[in-house]
């Protein structure tokens, strides 16, 4: 098992920086606004020919009731005794507060291996803090600027023989193996669950206060995400590891997604823009609704958005529990989703209770059914049978006089499936008829649901000498008389 440490302090000195630094990437959000992390996010680290798993923490508050800030800090708390090591930052430009001597003797209660680190200690403003530092009975404190990288060998050095002695101990991990779908095949290619070395990538996005991380922590059956009444927890998109029901993968938290004329703070708009990109790095995206108020203006928008970037889609409607008149309530739901989403049409609708579970073996199907159809190959043979069958129930108009012919078809990707069709006057062809060779798709393929791409391609795409003028009588004799030459 990798070698982890997690990174703690009080707000605002550096501990995010220091994360993005460690992982190498912009990964945890960053403001001088005190407080902008509150769950554990977890990053692969490298420090020279170090490799390690780091853990930015929630800055450790003096609040211990069940407050947002109290909860917070169990939240850290509970990393800093699952990890191998902590690092204790500091700030070398504010010097020892009387914060950071309580934090230090309850670190040194929590975990054997505690690393003292100054951070913002570049420059001659830093001195000071550095020598109080030594009072906090931590040992030698590293000298860290996590802005600029100054320090990093002397991390590196601390982290050594800490990481040596983890691996003398720790037993040997087995290898990952990658599995691949077999693509330029006529034949349907088998469907290949996730497997250890590729999780599934499930991105779970939502109006504030949907339930979203609640939902989270009951799928993977611990409370590593904050959860509370109050609108708003979550600000970074956090992803987790986890075996639900079997299947490995990895579920993205996100922050709540509001109207974009309410987002005028910078850090909520930081915020939603990391919920915005787990999406495009997602293969299901989860849009959770509540059951109280759903389909509204701003839920038709995400599940819009994922449907545009070619997420494969699935509905889930929370606080089930809680709904009384459960069937007449379905009824309505699935009726305004038919109506609202057309986009989606087919796409799964489940009734879930992220607070009680029930639900969440359907809502795990309806992922995994969803993922099969995004990843589906449809053979050419078969698709140009369709399409002639398609072409002689309903033939394609003929705008402004000129005959559309739709003369060949093959798919030419999946995730989600892309298909190409080689036709006249591509341009001329109306959005209504391709709509109506992407609901026959979805229909006589079994493709509900799921973002479904046509190219429309037209003769002189596939011919590089379309268009391309014939050598006058001139050139060709200068051709031919420069080969006799030769």
């Amino acid at each position: 098992m990798s070698f982890t440490i997690a990174i703690v302090g009080r707000p605002n000195v550096g501990k995010s920086t220091l994360f993005n630094r460690l992982v190498g990437k912009r990964l945890a959000l960053v403001d001088d606004q005190p407080g902008v992390t509150r769950d554990l996010r977890e990053g692969a680290a490298r420090l020279g020919d170090l490799k390690f798993t780091v853990i930015d923490t929630a800055g450790l508050e003096m609040a211990t009731d069940e407050s947002l800030q109290g909860r917070m800090r169990m939240l850290t708390e509970r990393a800093v005794g699952m990890a191998d090591a902590c690092l204790f930052l500091v700030d070398a430009r504010d010097g020892v507060l009387p914060a950071d001597e309580i934090f230090a003797d309850i670190l040194r209660k929590k975990n054997a291996h505690v690393i003292l680190g100054a951070n913002k200690a570049e420059g001659k403003a830093g001195e000071a803090g550095m020598m109080e530092a030594y009072a906090l009975g931590l040992g030698s404190p590293i000298g860290l600027s996590a802005e600029h990288g100054e320090g990093m060998a002397d991390l590196a050095a601390a982290l050594r023989p800490l990481m040596d002695a983890h691996a003398e101990t720790a037993p040997a991990e087995e290898p990952e193996v990658e599995v691949a779908i077999e693509e330029d095949s006529d034949e349907v290619a088998d469907y290949v669950a996730p497997s250890a070395g590729k999780p599934l990538q499930i991105a779970v996005v939502g109006r504030p206060n949907a339930g979203k991380s609640t939902l989270i922590n009951k799928i993977i059956g611990e409370d590593r995400l904050l959860t509370g009444p109050e609108a708003g927890i979550t600000r970074d998109a956090i992803s987790v590891m986890t075996d639900w029901g079997g299947v490995p993968t990895r579920i993205f938290d996100t922050a709540g997604m509001r109207k974009k004329a309410k987002v005028q703070d910078k850090l909520e708009k930081l915020s939603v823009s990391d919920g915005l990109r787990a999406v495009k790095f997602a293969e299901v995206v989860i849009v959770l609704l509540d059951v109280d108020i759903p389909f509204e203006q701003q839920d038709l928008r995400i599940a819009d958005l994922a449907e545009r970037e070619g997420r494969a889609v699935v509905l889930a409607v929370n606080k089930w529990d809680l709904e009384g008149a459960k069937q007449d309530k379905l009824r309505a739901l699935k009726e305004q989703f038919t109506r609202l989403l057309p986009q989606l049409k087919g796409a799964p609708l489940i009734t879930v209770s992220a607070l009680t579970g029930r639900g969440l073996e359907r809502l795990r199907d309806a992922v995994l059914e969803a993922h099969e159809i995004w990843n589906r190959r449809v053979p050419t043979s078969q698709l140009n049978r369709w399409l002639v069958g398609m072409l002689e129930q309903h033939p394609p108009p003929a705008p402004q006089g000129k005959r559309i012919k739709l003369r060949y078809m093959t798919q030419a990707k999946s995730r989600p499936p892309g298909f190409v069709v080689m036709c006249s006057h591509p341009d001329l062809l109306p959005a209504s008829y391709t709509r109506y060779l992407v609901n026959g798709l979805r229909e006589d393929f079994d493709m509900p649901g799921t973002p479904i791409r046509i190219f429309l391609r037209s003769q002189a795409d596939a011919n590089p000498y379309k268009g391309r003028k014939k050598p006058g009588p001139s050139k060709l004799r200068k051709h031919l008389d420069g080969r006799k030459s030769d």
